[in-house]
């Protein structure tokens, strides 16, 4: 069964891709994360890194990046019916690779927070892997859907990590994370398309909302299956979600004429670039900008 058809029954299953998957966590030194958040990790597949980012540093990177989501609303707006594959005018934008337009963001995905964040979850050779802001305006009634990061393009190895930052306090009213513990474990699940985005579980019983403050960062493996809730408020809930593979990191898709698998490095120099990964410990809660 392909990515694209509509499961019959609730089952969770595999990707087709996902012949063979280990979960497993580091055994080191920890430079931020705590025991119980690694514990967290291992067994639910997510954490809250409160008070990441001071309210001087949230302030930037919102100043850095609503010039460009302003730019990606307009196109939206120009486009039928108001909307551009997932994304739609005036409910919900996503404004990729800002590392590439602003300097101060591509600094900051590399700062000690970070690099202390990835040596702890995935090791001392990283990569990011991608970037986007994502805004859920004002009255955006859709949810979106249970996935996982890894079932939009699969990608080797299976586990990376996302940073879901808060920009502005996300809330059980504006569309803060959903998660469903556990299910990480199972490597890569089988998706199917809808009209609001991939999703791979439906009608869970197990999920677990995760209101975020802002400056607060939802961490979790790109295996973990999450959603986001409808924004019913007056408000713009504002994201920046950061995303880091282990070097090395490949795409692996099935060439549509032979069958075969393709492997793509992610190591495109501009906006997948080598974290530099400090070797001496000195832990750092909060990153000022």
């Amino acid at each position: 069964m392909s990515a694209e058809e509509i499961p019959t029954e609730d089952a969770v299953e595999r990707h087709p891709l996902n012949d063979r998957f280990d979960w497993s966590v580091l055994s080191g030194e920890l430079r931020l994360v705590s025991p119980d958040q690694l514990a967290s990790w291992d067994r639910d597949g997510f954490f809250l890194l409160e008070d990441a980012l001071d309210r001087d540093t949230v302030e930037r990177v919102i100043r850095e990046i609503d010039p460009h989501e302003a730019k990606v609303e307009a196109f939206l707006r120009a486009q039928k019916e108001g909307r551009y594959s997932i994304a739609r005018a005036g409910e919900i934008s996503f404004t990729t690779h800002l590392v590439t337009r602003s300097a101060y963001l591509a600094e900051l995905v590399q700062s000690r927070l970070f690099q202390d964040l990835t040596h702890d979850l995935l090791g001392p050779e990283v990569r990011l892997y991608w970037d986007q802001a994502v805004y859920k305006k004002p009255g955006t009634r859709m949810p979106f859907p249970w996935h996982q990061d890894n079932g939009y393009n699969f990608v080797e190895p299976q586990s990376y990590l996302t940073c879901w930052i808060a920009l502005t306090d996300a809330t059980l009213e504006n569309g803060c994370p959903w998660v469903l513990p556990g299910l990480h474990r199972r490597g890569t699940l089988r998706h199917w398309r809808t009209d609001l985005g991939f999703q791979c579980v439906r009608d869970p019983e197990t999920e677990h909302a995760v209101p975020a403050p802002a400056g607060s960062i939802v961490v979790f493996s790109s295996l973990t299956p999450h959603a986001t809730g409808p924004n019913l408020t007056d408000g713009v809930r504002k994201a920046y979600i950061v995303q880091y593979a282990a070097a090395g990191a490949r795409r692996v898709a099935v060439d549509p004429g032979t069958g075969q698998r393709t492997h793509t490095p992610q190591d495109d120099p501009q906006r997948q670039f080598r974290i530099p990964i400090a070797k001496s410990r000195l832990a750092q809660l909060r990153y000022g900008g």
